[in-house]
């Protein structure tokens, strides 16, 4: 039987060998004339004949992603152990407490001493071949800090020692979030909220902004997913729909993502969708500062621009005096957020930048016309999107998914319900439920909607919000239709409280403003219920064989 094998549910060995593969095939892509000595070098660091690379590299040139160069042959996956249980624990202690030593024991002792415990034990010896794979298969970090000391792993595995530099676009992008110095208002009544959360990026090599995200949400993975988004996708459509003709030209998948050591940074749908497009995530040692001068110096700038909005809160106490913020503040989210793409293409971008001594958009043009490297794009916008979004595990049922207690149906997912025993990886937005993104065995995107179509769109933390609610109340257990009552409900109050209070105001507004951004951008084609992300080429056949 066919195997299944998505970046989500994949044997961590197998993703590591596609992402291997996908970093040194990226490179080949970006060569007009191989030469032999550049396979002969690629096929060593592969471990494979050249007409198999060749043929990976016509696969990649047609859908440039890890997860396309996995394993799809019937049997045993490429990189999974075919030994029995005691010869592979064998293996594998051996190389834990004798090979991963300082005294740097060589493949031949370390054959020996396996061929002397598998005699001890009554079991076959493994071939010399086997024991290699299973030594090449260890993190070359972890096996050079073991063998020879963290300092030399260090210095030989982090991608960026020291100061950071770049020295073409896109080379490395730094992210970080920052709660804005300024209080935004409610739409409808005009009153304080709070002070929202901003998600930057920037290209270290031409300080240009990449990307952002506005939110009054605090920071997450989501947050991350959707500044990333803005970042490599076009952006003349999302300026025309804010009435800005500045140019803003930045787009293209980053080489290497530099972030912090917070948890969103850590999440398993940020690290897997990175991986999936050949990003190298690579997070700032702890006390180094300096790692971040970049992203920091561009929030501190940002900031300051925002001090001389109404409703600022400045920097600290001592600057703000007796001036109350929330007295005066007279921003929505829409109006700060139209604000920032203002400043940031119109003034940050045109204005000489101190370091560069120049407008950071002059330099991103002459280096992008000057590269050595092709800039790459992402193939499908909407599945580069869906491929950063939180994922579970669901089974198919014949009512369709069940999540949280909300029930998703549609048409397309008749062939799998009641006859697949395995969970599927289903993604979906936290700033709208309505609908959950179904993934197939070929890696498309199925859009699967409420399977009560009246219901209302909801936010994940209204959902959470009327579980706990129910609970206080008594309610272990409720139905679909008790649970968007109880968010009605909820609705209702905040509604009639939002003149009143600030909390009531602020928790109408998130509601608002999350429902309306999980609209599909203009330039990312909306997705039909029954289509697929991406329509174009075969639908491959699903993991059942047998119909009788």
């Amino acid at each position: 039987m066919p195997q299944v094998t998505t970046p989500l549910t994949v044997d961590d060995q197998l993703w590591e060998a596609a992402v291997q593969r996908e970093a040194v095939l990226r490179s080949l892509a970006q060569i007009k004339v191989l030469t032999a000595g550049v396979i002969d070098d690629s096929c060593r660091k592969l471990g494979i004949r050249p007409s198999n690379l060749y043929r990976l590299l016509k696969l990649y040139k047609k859908n440039p992603r890890a997860s396309a160069l996995l394993p799809k042959k019937s049997g045993r996956a490429p990189g999974t152990s075919g030994l029995v249980a005691t010869v592979d624990q064998i293996i594998q202690t051996a190389i834990r407490e004798y090979y991963l030593s300082r005294q740097k024991p060589n493949i031949s002792k370390l054959c020996r001493t396996i061929s002397m415990e598998s005699h001890g034990a009554g079991v076959p010896c493994p071939s010399r071949k086997a024991i290699e794979n299973r030594v090449k298969s260890l993190d070359p970090r972890v096996l050079l800090a073991e063998r020879e000391g963290p300092k030399i792993a260090n210095d030989k595995c982090r991608p960026v020692p020291g100061e950071l530099r770049a020295d073409h676009p896109l080379q490395i992008v730094q992210v970080d979030h920052t709660k804005v110095d300024v209080f935004v208002v409610d739409e409808k009544h005009h009153l304080p909220i709070q002070r929202p959360w901003l998600t930057l990026l920037i290209d270290v090599a031409t300080r240009m902004v990449a990307g952002y995200y506005l939110s009054l949400e605090a920071p997450s993975s989501t947050s991350v997913a959707l500044a990333l988004q803005q970042a490599v996708l076009p952006k003349d459509d999302w300026l025309a729909a804010r009435g800005i003709s500045a140019p803003w030209p930045v787009q293209g998948i980053p080489e290497l993502l530099h972030m912090d050591n917070a948890k969103e940074f850590h999440a398993k749908a940020l690290r897997r969708g990175a991986e999936e497009y050949g990003i190298t995530l690579f997070y700032r040692p702890i006390a180094t500062p300096h790692y971040g001068g970049h992203i920091e110096r561009l929030i501190g700038t940002m900031m300051g621009e925002v001090h001389l909005l109404p409703g600022t809160t400045f920097s600290n106490i001592k600057q703000r005096g007796d001036y109350k913020p929330e007295d005066v503040a007279v921003m929505t989210l829409r109006d700060l957020d139209q604000w920032l793409a203002i400043e940031i293409t119109g003034k940050y971008h045109q204005c000489i930048h101190r370091s560069l001594a120049r407008p950071p958009i002059a330099v991103w043009e002459e280096m992008a016309a000057h590269a050595e490297t092709v800039i790459r794009h992402p193939q499908d916008n909407a599945h580069f999107f869906c491929d950063f979004l939180p994922s579970v595990e669901r089974k198919i049922g014949r009512e369709g998914i069940s999540f949280d207690g909300i029930k998703y149906w549609d048409s397309v997912l008749s062939i799998w319900a009641g006859n697949l025993d395995r969970k599927v990886t289903i993604r979906y937005d936290p700033r709208d439920l309505s609908a959950i993104y179904v993934q197939s065995p070929d890696g498309s995107y199925w859009k699967v909607r409420y399977r009560n179509l009246g219901n209302p769109s909801i936010t994940r933390w209204e959902h959470k919000a009327a579980r706990h609610s129910l609970r206080e109340q008594g309610r272990r257990e409720f139905n679909e239709q008790v649970l968007f009552d109880a968010i009605a409900a909820q609705r209702m109050l905040v509604a009639e409280a939002s003149a009143k209070t600030k909390r009531a105001r602020r928790d109408r507004q998130r509601t608002r403003e999350a429902l309306d951004s999980s609209v599909p951008r203009s330039d990312v084609k909306p997705l039909e219920s029954g289509k697929p992300i991406i329509p174009t080429g075969p639908v491959l056949p699903y993991e059942i064989e047998d119909w009788s």
